[in-house]
């Protein structure tokens, strides 16, 4: 009898302790250009077993142990005659018990050929998606995560803006004249506080609950794609949150960077942030190290991208998510932080199987010389190859600034943006970087201009006719601003109203806006939609002479067409001299002003209203 019951036991205990939890990637597909896979089995004490995987075509060419006994990593080819279908991975083990897990090889829906990304044709609709809009209130709170409140009067809480909420306002999106949508990270970010932005997250396979479902993100980019806008999703390549659920069981000792520290209960070493390691020929080895292992902050390890595993894994997370949602381009977060090495490898797996695809990486930079350096194509002084395409123009951001609020001197004002454009014969590609006047980490375009309207405009009208693609943050159309606190990043991603019910001012459909609010989201959409079908903008050349006397000038042209931007910064009406452009060969032609519709014949001269961009066009 004793001994019945001690063999019951153990047979209960192993039941108890043999399982598993997870297998990652979820699912996968054939008819990748890489027939390499790599699976990572969680689940209690599995890894003194044997998996066994019959499918036709499918072959185990490696399994891997991790340093903790719960993780396992499979490695598979798909061989090119494997078809899509479901299949048990078995475990087995020595005492004869057997384990089995279901998984799923797609078919794709479309060649990798087929997926087009963002380019100089696009403008890119920034959203904080816990700001935007609230479309269904029943997911604002959920049980079990940590976070369990909003409290839209705290700036830094969760307010309850949603997936939902942005699908809904779609037809919005598209009427302004946006092509393409980046909602900040939408994964699990189960963090005690603070997990409103996204940037933490928790588990990289798993819509956080609070914006909603897989399905409904899904339909969020099926239901974008049919009114012509195309969805980029915002990944962390860098760290993760401290809650994610690996850092209680990390799979091998080096996951993380600086894991003893952190297994040990003491702080571990944080980033210096010296991004300029990267290019620097003079780098000291310790600063290098400090820039690339160190943790971003206390609750964002820093993720080894020198384990082959993780490697591995963020590869395929990002694989997996372009093909489950069918994005159309990744924006990846703190570009220069990983290990560059990785970086390339990364970027350069996603565009082998993506030719067409885009990713945009973030370098916070005001040096065009760092930015450049991480583009595709850069002729750099170590021979290192991004395969990114787009980095994004934090240059060109503070020179708009530094621009329209300077008072014109000889190296102040308007030369700012007429020097710092003059550097694009660094880049590459100078039409696939991404400019934007301001985002959800610095000041709203508003504040920085003073909540100048004129000067807004101005910056728009600048941004939006450049050799490049154009990125614009919610609100900027309605003249959101967080004047009362510079710097408060809760205040920047404020909530859009008219995005929560019961909101007294909507600026969806332009209830309670004021005149000036009202009149800044015309002149945007207006020169979105004519942006939106301009081919001169998309691909013409550019052409533009230096400022005199307050005013600007920059020629767009493509074939016989001709964009022009005349930006005056005077308090006053200037009569422009047009003799100093014949140059550009269009006296005598009848031009369309993009915003009024009026007619003016480009002669000799031409009267300026005070502080005001004018665009004009060959064609309207």
């Amino acid at each position: 009898m004793k001994r019945m019951i001690l063999c019951l036991l153990l047979l209960y205990g192993f039941a108890v302790k043999a399982q598993i939890d997870r297998v990652e990637p979820p699912n996968w597909w054939v008819g990748f250009k890489n027939s390499r896979l790599q699976l990572m089995v969680k689940g209690n004490d599995i890894a003194t077993m044997t998996p066994e995987i019959v499918y036709p075509g499918l072959s185990v060419t490696g399994v891997h142990k991790g340093s903790s006994q719960n993780y396992l990593f499979i490695d598979l080819n798909i061989g090119p005659e494997t078809q899509p279908g479901t299949f048990d991975i078995v475990l087995n083990s020595e005492t004869s018990e057997q384990m089995k897990y279901p998984y799923t090889l797609k078919k794709r829906l479309k060649k990798g050929e087929q997926y087009f990304g963002f380019d100089s044709s696009d403008v890119i609709y920034l959203i904080t998606p816990d700001r935007f809009a609230n479309g269904n209130p029943e997911n604002d709170v959920v049980k079990g995560l940590k976070e369990a409140r909003t409290n839209r009067a705290d700036d830094y809480a969760r307010h309850g803006g949603d997936i939902k909420g942005i699908t809904d306002h779609l037809p919005y999106i598209s009427d302004m004249g946006f092509t393409a949508i980046w909602p900040c990270p939408l994964l699990t970010n189960d963090m005690d506080k603070f997990s409103y932005h996204g940037y933490a997250i928790t588990d990289l396979y798993d819509i956080d609950p609070r914006f909603g479902t897989l399905k409904e993100y899904i339909e969020l980019s099926s239901k974008a794609s049919k009114k012509g806008v195309k969805l980029i999703m915002d990944q962390v390549a860098n760290h993760c949150g401290i809650e994610h659920w690996w850092m209680k069981d990390l799979p091998f000792e080096d996951w993380v960077n600086d894991q003893s520290n952190y297994e040990a209960g003491n702080k571990p070493m944080y980033s210096n942030h010296r991004r300029t390691t990267n290019q620097d020929i003079y780098a000291a080895k310790i600063d290098a190290i400090g820039m690339s292992d160190g943790w971003f902050a206390d609750t964002m390890p820093d993720l080894n991208q020198n384990n082959p595993f993780m490697a591995t894994y963020l590869i395929q997370n990002s694989i997996w998510w372009i093909e489950t949602a069918q994005l159309s381009g990744i924006r990846q977060d703190t570009y220069p932080y990983p290990d560059k090495i990785f970086m390339s490898d990364w970027a350069g797996a996603i565009m082998k199987e993506y030719p067409n695809f885009s990713i945009v990486g973030e370098e916070w930079s005001y040096n065009p010389l760092l930015v450049g350096y991480w583009q595709k194509g850069a002729k750099n002084h170590d021979g290192y190859e991004s395969h990114l395409r787009s980095s994004m123009d934090f240059p060109t951001q503070r020179a708009i600034v530094e621009a329209l609020k300077e008072e014109e001197k000889w190296n102040k004002g308007l030369i700012k943006i007429y020097e710092s454009l003059a550097n694009d014969f660094h880049y590459p590609s100078p039409k696939d970087v991404m400019a934007f006047p301001d985002n959800h980490d610095m000041d709203r375009i508003h504040t920085q201009l003073g909540e100048d309207a004129s000067l807004t405009k101005m910056a728009l009208a600048y941004l939006l006719v450049l050799p490049r693609i154009p990125q614009i943050y919610y609100g900027t159309e309605i003249l959101m601003q967080n004047s009362d606190k510079p710097g408060d990043h809760g205040l920047i991603r404020t909530d859009f109203p008219g995005g929560w019910a019961g909101d007294a001012v909507n600026g969806f459909n332009g209830e309670g806006l004021t005149a000036d609010q009202t009149d800044m989201q015309n002149y945007l959409k207006t020169l979105l939609q004519f942006r939106k079908n301009s081919k001169i903008i998309h691909e013409g050349k550019t052409v533009h002479f230096s400022p005199k006397e307050g005013v600007y000038a920059l020629f767009r042209i493509k074939d016989d067409g001709v964009v022009v931007l005349i930006l005056n910064k005077n308090d006053f009406e200037f009569k422009l001299d047009l003799s100093r452009f014949k140059e550009i060969g269009i006296n005598e032609r009848q031009m369309t002003n993009v915003i009024t519709g009026e007619k003016v014949v480009w002669d000799d001269s031409m009267m300026l209203e005070a502080k005001k961009a004018t665009v004009l066009s060959t064609v309207k």
